[in-house]
């Protein structure tokens, strides 16, 4: 595969007509000098006195904002999902220290800047969105980080540049129809040693079985699998991975996704049943999600 043209043509997305509009208002951002706090939510802070007014008109043609949170000089960006506590889980169980790193469907990029404070050797995010990339634009104009942000999907892990010590993968595995496939391709991305952080959807159970939402899964429509942790690890076995660790469970709540002004759309209580929320509006178990550890070699 030649990516170079993959990303050649990806690059023309940039002019579609409801992106166009982004990618200019970048070019008009204040400028500032800022400084960079990369705690729970990740801050841009500065001395000086700062009319924010443009800068949160730029972010607002750049909604729904999903990761987070961002303060942006006061502005604050109350995200949909509260992912900081997702990174705070992990966090224990990781060090990024003069590795090569890949954020499979990295989104804005909001888990890439946390990853900063461990100084990895390089950091490459993938995702197919032109409207995430401009937000992760918008935030690392001040930032000022080497993240590579690639308009790529995991289908193309297999033939980027180089492998990856370390590959974060959250959020994708059930997004895709074939997911044995989609592991044998993050496997194919990692460095002999490497390791993966796989973060999907699952329900309780000790059989080797998953369930298969026949329209949808919490009202989204392409969710494929939803596995036990037992058929999770059946999966990583057949897809050539040597461990399987569960490093936790974690029942989606409101304190973690809930809707705000950021995104002016459904939300997880919107997803679930409202006479019990154990329950997705379409009868199936309430989002509950696995986080592993699987090695390669």
């Amino acid at each position: 595969m030649d990516l170079n043209a993959v990303r050649q043509e990806r690059s023309k997305w940039m002019t579609w007509k409801n992106i166009a509009p982004l990618r200019d208002a970048l070019n008009h951002l204040p400028d500032i000098n800022a400084t960079v706090d990369l705690g729970d939510t990740v801050s841009l802070k500065t001395d000086a006195t700062v009319d924010i007014s443009e800068l949160e008109r730029i972010a607002r043609l750049m909604m729904p904002w999903r990761k987070g949170p961002f303060d942006l000089f006061g502005l604050f960006i109350d995200t949909e999902w509260r992912s900081d506590l997702k990174y705070n889980f992990l966090r224990p169980h990781f060090n990024l220290s003069g590795k090569k790193v890949a954020d499979i469907g990295c989104n804005n990029g909001y888990y890439m800047f946390r990853f900063l404070e461990d100084s990895p050797a390089k950091m490459v995010g993938f995702d197919p969105s032109a409207l995430f990339k401009s937000q992760f634009d918008l935030i690392n104009h001040y930032v000022k980080s080497d993240i590579v942000y690639e308009l790529l999907g995991v289908e193309h892990l297999p033939f980027y540049e180089e492998k990856f010590d370390v590959i974060f993968c959250l959020g994708v595995l059930y997004h895709r129809s074939d997911p044995i496939a989609m592991l044998k391709t993050l496997r194919q991305g990692l460095e002999e040693g490497g390791e993966v952080y796989l973060d999907t959807f699952i329900i309780d159970g000790n059989e080797p079985v998953a369930l298969c939402p026949s329209e949808s899964y919490s009202k989204i429509t392409n969710v494929y699998f939803v596995p036990t942790l037992k058929a999770l690890e059946n999966w990583c076995i057949r897809a050539g991975f040597t461990s399987f660790e569960v490093l936790g469970t974690v029942l989606t709540t409101s304190d973690e996704q809930r809707k705000t002004d950021w995104i002016e759309s459904q939300s997880l209580e919107d997803f679930l049943d409202p006479a019990d929320s154990t329950k997705t509006v379409e009868g199936y178990p309430a989002p509950k999600r696995g986080y592993i550890r699987i090695k390669k070699g």
